[in-house]
């Protein structure tokens, strides 16, 4: 591998939001994009994909899936080369391929891993499988020099995001910390409007924004958007 740390993106796949989740009067299509960092020692693999939720899940969301074997093939890796696995939460559609990576460790929020134990909050099979090998965090963590993950809790209350420092720059992936990136924007521009002294009202963003800013990033990456947030210069 090389000195410098690589990030590329993985489609696995999309599924259906139905119009009554969108808040508008349409069903929306969203990608389901996972990430794999490259790095002298190892690669991580950010998200795993879609797995099987069940026939009114499936129903529901009408999943199509793209294999995660087939995903890195594509990337000149396979299942074998994955040393650490990074969900953003534990829904079924950001840890389907966890049971595909038995014995690999699994770094998740200790809050998320309690609630996705409690029942009612994804699919079991996908949690405790054979090999499951879970490495509990509590809050920020350096997984390897200038990688840190940090805790980003909205969507679930143990939602977290991986910051990759490389040479031309910091790289976000923030999982479904922000559904799209225009609302990363808005709340980035809102949080550089309280740090310029507008007066209020100003609107309101996530209390953990600012800690990700502190890495400047360059570009920020999405679980469910194509579109990459980068600075304005």
């Amino acid at each position: 591998m090389t000195n410098d740390t690589a990030v590329r993106r993985l489609d696995l796949g999309y599924f259906v939001r139905p119009a009554s989740e969108t808040g508008g009067p349409q069903p929306r299509v969203e990608s389901v994009l996972a990430y794999l960092v490259r790095r002298e020692e190892g690669l991580i693999l950010f998200d795993t994909g879609i797995g099987d939720a069940g026939p009114d899940t499936e129903a529901h969301y009408r999943p199509q899936r793209r294999k995660l074997g087939k995903a890195l093939a594509a990337s000149g890796v396979s299942l074998a080369d994955v040393s650490l696995v990074v969900n953003c939460h534990l829904h079924f559609d950001h840890c389907g391929g966890n049971p595909l990576l038995g014995g690999r460790p699994i770094l998740v929020q200790d809050v998320e891993l309690a609630a996705a134990r409690q029942g009612d909050y994804t699919v079991d099979a996908l949690v405790d499988f054979p090999g499951a090998a879970y490495e509990e965090i509590s809050g920020e963590a350096e997984v390897w020099p200038g990688v840190w993950i940090i805790p980003t809790p909205g969507h679930t209350d143990g939602h977290q995001t991986l910051a990759v420092r490389q040479s031309d720059g910091t790289v976000i992936l923030a999982g479904q910390a922000h559904d799209f990136a225009s609302h990363f924007a808005a709340d980035q521009l809102a949080h550089l409007a309280g740090l310029h002294g507008l007066e209020e009202p100003l609107p309101t963003c996530r209390p953990w924004l600012g800690r990700l800013l502190e890495f400047d990033p360059r570009r920020v990456l999405f679980a469910h958007d194509c579109s990459v947030w980068e600075p304005p210069c």
